[in-house]
């Protein structure tokens, strides 16, 4: 699957979903809730990106309703509950590095274009006479 687009969206009640949109039209999205309104459009791509690496690294797990949210229990859970408990920001760069590695073309950003259009800024030589 190619990435070629990405958008954060934030609501007016703190939730801010981080969408990557691939060639074919499907869209990944990953909805955090609770966010901090100084949490940046970079620090959220990063989280989601992180709660992605925690979901491709971990095994099968039992599927749970959506209407059922107690996840204890879950190693990926608990994973990210303990290095993030511990403040231990080493593990959890290390865990997303992984991740990105593991999906390297997905993961490298759309690259950015600049317009070849003219302005009409450019003197015309006719006017230096």
């Amino acid at each position: 699957m190619n990435i070629i687009g990405q958008q954060v969206l934030t609501d007016p009640g703190g939730i801010m979903t981080v969408e990557w949109i691939a060639e074919g039209g499907d869209v990944i999205s990953i909805r955090l809730e609770s966010c901090p309104d100084d949490l940046g459009v970079d620090a959220a791509v990063a989280k989601a990106k992180a709660l992605m690496v925690q979901v491709a690294t971990f095994g099968e797990v039992e599927t749970v309703s959506a209407n059922t949210r107690d996840a204890t229990g879950s190693p990926a859970v608990e994973s990210l509950r303990s290095a993030r408990s511990a403040k231990d920001t080493g593990t959890l760069e290390e865990q997303l590095d992984e991740g990105l590695k593991s999906s390297f073309p997905a993961s490298d950003p759309p690259s950015a274009a600049g317009s070849s259009i003219s302005t009409g800024r450019a003197e015309s030589p006719d006017t230096h006479k």
